[in-house]
């Protein structure tokens, strides 16, 4: 049956496209700025460029932002490039009259807010050719260039509508806590494929391990060595200005899986509303209560306040320290169904764990060596004959103990390794910034009637048990 495609995305673009206003007052806010920047920048033998979808019209009407990158000379020491980058990013928004704040990636940058409009200043080093880069930032100005020469203007609708249908499916940027498609990875898509449904078409199909060579730098004789060499990612995507980079090395496998999802969705029912984020309930405590009957689990919530970091730092300590959680918990036989971890950013961090055994028995069944290996068998019995509640005693060849457990509950477990010191925190492989704050302040729930409460104090958090429990399929 045929699908009316045009006539869906027409619709989207009316809502996510600029208008000639929009647009207009962006191109002249840049301008400016990038006049600013390049008479800050001679300062220094530098110059700006502009970078980011608005070089190549594939930006979207809620995200009113800029990039200008400081190309600095390489010879300069990466202590005085950071330090000129951030004088000259700091110049730049005190002329606007705005207000920045410093950011961190590899080196720090200034964002700037001017004019409704968020702009970062970007201090890179000039660079020959992106596979012999310093630092990450250093491909953009290639990146840039190839676009510029490579995107036909024709697309960046396409590119708008890719952006969007991933924004609404929370699978759009490479940061930490998305791990998903960046928007260099949209346009090359949309450029290679020809198309937002090209794109979608081809998407279907993707399995994981999937290559994309845009330029063609390696035969397919060669791909079983691409795979191992980037190994555990699921698409791979060489940068056509780099090619020993996968430009999609970010994507998680549920980003790949949502956006195969969602394609295929789209593709047999077009409709405006797969663009816009479905609004979604927090969690009541009534469904709380009958998802926890149901599943008959146990929750475990260690809550905390995120340490002053940026997200980038802050995710993979997270998921660093949930892991480090379930390993806490293995060492006395609690298992784990289930784990997520939730941030605001600001004043909260909730490190989900669903429990498949959150209580044992008193009693502990300590399993040694055969009787026939004296040795063992007697250090076995020196260990545990004066600290058991019955035995030793020989089972099936075995010698056996049955000796009081020390934690009976998961929360108890919890509560004793999460009370140390810092050092010793870091030692039991606690991210460090997550052990500073574990030590000063950190609560383990699991009433509904403090869960509520937090739900009270950040309905975000609401939203995020609900999907927890409401997990949606992907095939």
């Amino acid at each position: 049956m045929f699908k009316n495609y045009k006539k869906t995305l027409n619709r989207v673009l009316e809502e996510i496209r600029p208008n000639s206003i929009e647009k207009n007052r962006l191109e002249f806010l840049s301008r400016k700025v990038l006049e600013i920047a390049k008479k800050e920048a001679e300062k220094y033998n530098a110059s700006p460029i502009l970078a980011g979808s608005l070089t190549r019209d594939t930006w979207l009407l809620t995200k009113k932002e800029f990039d200008v990158f400081i190309i600095f000379p390489k010879s300069m020491s990466l202590e005085k490039l950071e330090k000129h980058g951030l004088d000259i990013g700091k110049r730049i928004i005190k002329n606007l009259k705005g207000n920045w704040l410093v950011e961190y990636a590899q080196h720090p940058y200034v964002r700037g807010y001017a004019y409704g409009t968020e702009m970062d200043i970007v201090p890179c080093y000039k660079m020959e050719s992106g596979e012999r880069i310093k630092s990450a930032v250093d491909r953009t100005p290639f990146h840039v260039e190839y676009l510029d020469k490579n995107l036909p203007r024709k697309l960046s609708d396409d590119v708008r509508l890719l952006k969007q249908f991933c924004s609404a499916n929370k699978i759009y940027g490479a940061d930490a806590k998305t791990e998903g498609f960046s928007g260099y990875v949209c346009e090359l898509l949309v450029m290679f494929y020809g198309g937002f449904i090209n794109v979608l078409k081809n998407v279907v199909n993707w399995n994981t391990g999937t290559i994309i060579d845009i330029e063609k730098f390696y035969k397919k004789d060669e791909y079983s060595r691409l795979r191992r060499e980037f190994k555990r990612q699921v698409l791979i995507l060489i940068d056509p200005t780099d090619k020993t980079r996968n430009a999609a090395a970010a994507i998680s496998a549920n980003s790949f899986f949502t956006l195969k999802k969602r394609a295929e969705e789209f593709l047999k029912k077009p409709s405006k509303e797969a663009f816009f984020e479905k609004k979604i309930e927090p969690i009541n405590e009534n469904d709380l209560i009958l998802a926890q009957m149901r599943r008959r689990t146990e929750l475990l919530l260690v809550v905390f306040e995120p340490p002053k970091v940026v997200p980038d730092i802050l995710w993979p300590q997270l998921r660093r320290f949930a892991e480090r959680l379930e390993g806490m918990l293995k060492e006395d036989e609690f298992t784990i169904l289930r784990k997520d971890i939730y941030t605001n950013e600001k004043d909260l961090v909730v490190i989900l764990l669903e429990m498949e055994i959150s209580k044992l028995p008193y009693v502990n069944k300590k399993i040694g060596p055969l009787v026939f290996d004296l040795d063992d068998s007697k250090r076995f019995i020196e260990k545990y004959k004066k600290m058991v509640l019955n035995g030793p005693f020989v089972e099936n060849d075995f010698w056996c103990a049955e000796v009081e457990r020390r934690f009976t509950t998961a929360r108890e477990k919890l509560a004793d390794s999460l009370s140390e010191k810092e050092n010793i925190l870091k030692e039991k492989g606690v991210p460090n910034f997550i052990a500073e704050k574990i030590t000063k302040k950190f609560d383990i729930i699991c009433e509904n009637e403090n869960i509520m409460n937090l739900i009270k104090k950040d309905c975000n958090f609401g939203i995020f048990l609900r999907k927890y429990f409401e997990k949606e399929s992907l095939v």
